[in-house]
């Protein structure tokens, strides 16, 4: 049973994602400060995180970071409100893998939430220009050791070294990553391949591995120069 664990410190929409995320067969649990939700995850090792942005004490993008340092594999949902879009930015730039808005629908919650624990259950092992990918535990490796990247970030460079030299137009990854359903700033493919460059690249010219296209997209060229 896949865990959720909810971060928001307003009670009554607290309880409304609980129930409706339980009656879709989620282990949940609850929490109305980042304080606990930090404590909560060391125990609890949820696969989603659903967290809003406006806690008290420390603030959601805290406790983003934090968690995303805890267990790189959570998938992040942020909670923000209308119109904040500087919030969902930075939330994304953090390690945040998608955002709700406020007031929402419970279902397109649940909806998105399986969309992303779908792309994660396949296994399937891929090579190249020394990184592999180990789909069943969800991790790259470069020369052997595992990579920090985010459930967004491993979903990117997967499909990129899968399809080596093909390019993707910004709209094809967030697509392929993001669903077709996505309706976030195309900004955010960047922010991501912009993180996942200073993971995986060194100084020199042979470590360029993701290459841009310029006015299109991005490319994975391998060790290739």
């Amino acid at each position: 049973m896949d865990k959720i664990l909810v971060i928001e410190d307003e009670k009554s929409i607290n309880r409304f994602i609980r129930i409706n995320l339980e009656r879709e067969g989620f282990k949940v649990a609850c929490t109305f400060s980042g304080e606990e939700g930090l404590e909560i995850t060391r125990q609890f090792k949820p696969d989603v995180l659903v967290l809003d942005i406006m806690l008290p004490g420390i603030d959601g993008f805290e406790v983003c970071t934090r968690i995303r340092e805890l267990n790189p594999d959570v998938i992040i949902i942020m909670l923000t409100a209308k119109g904040q879009d500087m919030d969902k930015i930075m939330g994304l730039e953090l390690g945040a893998d998608d955002y709700m808005i406020k007031p929402f629908n419970p279902q397109e919650l649940t909806a998105r939430i399986r969309a992303h624990l779908r792309r994660y259950s396949i296994d399937e092992d891929a090579e190249n220009a020394g990184f592999m990918i180990n789909e069943k535990q969800h991790k790259i490796y470069k020369n052997s050791n595992a990579l920090n990247l985010s459930p967004k970030e491993y979903e990117i460079m997967s499909l990129l070294i899968k399809n080596s030299n093909k390019t993707f137009s910004r709209h094809e990854l967030l697509d392929h990553v993001w669903g077709v359903d996505y309706i976030g700033d195309i900004k955010t493919v960047d922010v991501h391949i912009c993180r996942l460059r200073e993971k995986i690249e060194g100084v020199a010219a042979d470590e360029c591995y993701i290459e841009t296209v310029w006015g299109y997209g991005y490319k994975w060229r391998g060790s290739e120069t």
